[in-house]
């Protein structure tokens, strides 16, 4: 009957699905647009979320009205030995707690986003016999995903290239799910054409801001030739938030600084060019939307991902990268000065940018996810 009913209402069926992993917004994001999908097909959808649950994931979630709940789990690569061995003692309890998640709620489908909070989830479920999805954002899988694909019915992969990394009879090229309100407020018609003269730069470290990045603005500023005419927004996390504004303050530039922004949609929408890490929903939104970026990417992201996802873009012409190492302020003030004086090559750098954007990943994922969720009923 069960059956019988999803087929027959098609994407009207209502389910229940838990979305697993999380830590930072890399992975966090992509999770909550297809969350808001499912629940735009269907407001009866029921979406759980299940991480770790840190302050950044509990304050996110909960301003996009997702529930969560937590797992005492911890991660296990790039830490010191005696972290790596509790991690590894974490491990049942997060599984048990796990399964004990999965079998309240029932789900009709698990789908882990990345991040090793979603192996305890995807291994209960796994364990439980339910549908499972994993969604992998970079273009190098990261080792979670290289794990649970054997027990993954579906792959999502953000890259093409990413493709032929995983079972061809599972894997399935979506790109990386973007915000639908990015999409929409970015492509508004007030922010088409603004009527100052201001040429704004947006700078973004991600979720925690970026020191490295801070310290090369804060250098930059001094080597600034003209710089009435440009208009900063600059994300700096807690930690830099003083010493950056004071910075800017003492050069008399026009900037609004923050620990962080939560109308990113909007400071997308209003920036002529952007500097930013690489992380994959970062490359994902600023391709979605087709913004000129100058990628600074973190150089400690696991297996070098962020240096692989910006030089595909850098290489195609689609944006600029400066690696952390030959990063400084005067090569920075130069790039922005360049780019603030040719626009014909800031225009070309963000419509080659638009080409690698995938704006339907979300609508395709869940479109997908409903296939297999309906397949799964037949059964």
């Amino acid at each position: 009957m069960a059956a019988m009913q999803a087929q027959s209402h098609g994407k009207a069926a209502k389910y229940r699905i838990i979305i697993a992993g999380g830590g930072t917004g890399g992975h966090l994001f992509p999770g909550i647009s297809l969350a808001q999908v499912f629940r735009h097909k269907n407001p009866l959808n029921q979406v759980l979320f299940v991480s770790r649950g840190n302050d950044f994931e509990k304050r996110t979630l909960a301003a996009a009205g997702f529930e969560l709940k937590c797992i005492p789990v911890e991660g296990i690569k790039g830490r010191r030995r005696w972290q790596q061995m509790r991690s590894v003692l974490k491990l049942p309890l997060s599984v048990i707690k796990s399964a004990w998640i999965v079998r309240c709620n029932k789900p009709h489908l698990v789908i882990g986003v990345g991040s090793y909070a979603a192996g305890p989830v995807v291994l209960a479920a796994w364990l439980l016999r339910k549908p499972i999805a994993l969604h992998e954002q970079n273009q190098l899988p990261g080792v979670t995903n290289r794990i649970l694909a054997r027990f993954a019915d579906r792959i999502f992969v953000s890259f093409e290239s990413s493709q032929n990394r995983f079972d061809p009879h599972k894997v399935r090229f979506s790109g990386n799910p973007v915000r639908p309100e990015l999409l929409e407020l970015a492509h508004a018609p007030e922010f088409k054409s603004r009527p100052d003269a201001h040429f704004t730069v947006l700078i973004v470290g991600g979720s925690q801001g970026a020191h490295a990045i801070n310290a090369a603005v804060i250098e930059m500023l001094g080597h600034l030739a003209e710089n009435k005419d440009i208009r900063f927004v600059h994300q700096t996390g807690v930690k830099d938030e003083a010493v950056v504004q004071a910075a800017y303050q003492a050069r008399d530039i026009d900037a609004t600084v923050k620990p962080f922004f939560n109308d990113m949609a909007r400071r997308y929408a209003q920036a002529d060019l952007i500097v930013c890490r690489a992380g994959a929903t970062t490359v994902a939104e600023v391709t979605a939307i087709g913004k000129s970026v100058i990628f600074i990417p973190f150089p400690f992201a696991a297996d070098n991902h962020q240096v692989i996802n910006a030089r595909t873009l850098a290489e195609a012409g689609a944006a600029e990268m400066i690696e952390q190492k030959d990063l400084n302020g005067r090569l920075l003030a130069e790039k922005i000065t360049y780019y603030r004086s040719h626009p014909d090559r800031l225009q070309a750098m963000a419509a080659k940018s638009e080409g690698f954007g995938k704006k339907d990943a979300a609508e395709f994922i869940v479109t997908e996810c409903y296939a297999l969720m309906e397949k799964t009923l037949v059964r």
